[in-house]
């Protein structure tokens, strides 16, 4: 798991300050859908923890309300 959480990291320093994503934005299409739910689930979990997600202790990331289909939305400072 720690594998996929530090790519979802690394990803977070290409996007643009001000733009909205979603955990599942930072894989490419092909990649997300070769994650198991379980897999998923998990990153999911692991991103939204500050502990684990230095990008939210800082305040670079910031936690958004959750879209209709229950997923976390972010927004890069």
């Amino acid at each position: 798991m720690s594998t996929l959480l530090q790519t979802a990291l690394g990803e977070i320093q290409k996007l643009n300050p001000g733009e909205e994503f979603l955990v599942k934005d930072l894989f490419k299409g092909y990649e997300w859908k070769r994650f198991d739910l379980n897999e998923r689930r998990n990153l999911g979990r692991f991103f939204c923890e500050p502990t684990q997600n230095p990008y939210l202790q800082n305040g670079d990331i910031i936690l958004l309300d959750k879209n209709n289909a229950n997923q976390q939305v972010y927004r890069k400072k």
